[in-house]
């Protein structure tokens, strides 16, 4: 991974800061995105120790905010000749519906929105690199999601588990959209099943009941660098590229859902997510 420039959202914990540590490790260049200065700013000084002469840089920004993400973006593409590798890791879980500074639920918002326009504001950079790489990490929650279409604020029926297993279902129907729609653009792209992973997603933002559940279900979990194996095999191996536009799990492409692989689904997906990004052309400006 020397030379190689990567960027992962959701970095000073968890999944996202094993993932960081790891690839600076291998020797690549990581910008770590948290929504603090001083998170990241820790996280790099933990890796640091650790990894002596570790290349590993700040960035923040609130994902649930899309000027936020605007702002981040254009200051990446101005300080930083290219970018290998995106790793769209952060997620988040609440108990309760609230609705974002752009009126998105936030876990739409965070889960869905914000690896969506990220992707697009990085693509100058991504085209540069000459094996360009873009991972979100989903969940197998998906398998118990529906995009709905007629209210993905879930509004008038939120529930935390349906908010998250909407947003994980349109992290795998955004990647493999994105592989239907890139045409000869040479950008791989991955959706990850990390597994049930000891972090506190489910303590941070939840009423008390469901902080106890979660509590008691990550007993059962494996720990975040385990939770961290396959985005980091899919970032750093020679010859992943080749298998563009799928689903994994434990470092294998596995099949997602059936609704996963709706065409229609994904289409319609695209169509809204541009609404809510403001974007006119995904593609435009590469």
């Amino acid at each position: 991974m020397k030379d190689k420039i990567c960027l992962i959202t959701g970095a000073n914990s968890g999944i996202g800061f094993e993932t960081a540590k790891s690839l600076c490790e291998k020797g690549a260049t990581l910008i770590l995105v948290c929504r603090s200065l001083e998170k990241a700013k820790k996280a790099i000084d933990e890796i640091k120790t650790a990894i002596p002469g570790a290349i590993a840089l700040p960035a923040f920004a609130d994902l649930a905010s899309q000027t936020d993400i605007r702002k981040m973006a254009a200051q990446i593409n101005a300080e930083y000749p290219k970018l290998d590798v995106l790793i769209n890791n952060a997620g988040s879980w609440f108990s309760e519906v609230e609705l974002t500074e752009d009126g998105i639920e936030r876990q739409w918002a965070i889960n869905h929105l914000a690896p969506f326009l990220l992707t697009h504001l990085l693509l100058p950079l991504l085209v540069k690199s000459d094996d360009p790489r873009v991972i979100t990490v989903s969940s197998d929650s998906h398998f118990h999601g529906k995009i709905h279409f007629e209210d993905v604020n879930l509004l008038k029926n939120y529930h935390g588990l349906r908010a998250y297993a909407q947003s994980k279902l349109a992290n795998v129907l955004f990647t493999l959209e994105f592989e239907r729609r890139k045409d000869d653009l040479p950008i791989s792209t991955y959706a990850v099943q990390p597994g049930l992973v000891k972090t506190d997603i489910g303590v941070k933002h939840t009423i008390s009941f469901h902080a106890i559940m979660w509590k008691l279900r990550r007993l059962g979990g494996v720990s975040p660098q385990k939770g961290a194996e396959t985005s980091i095999f899919l970032a750093s191996d020679k010859d992943v590229s080749k298998l563009s536009g799928k689903y994994w799990d434990k470092c294998q492409p596995k099949s997602p859902s059936k609704n996963a692989v709706n065409e229609g689904d994904a289409a319609n997906l695209w169509e809204l997510s541009l609404k809510m990004c403001g974007i006119d052309d995904f593609f435009t400006g590469i």
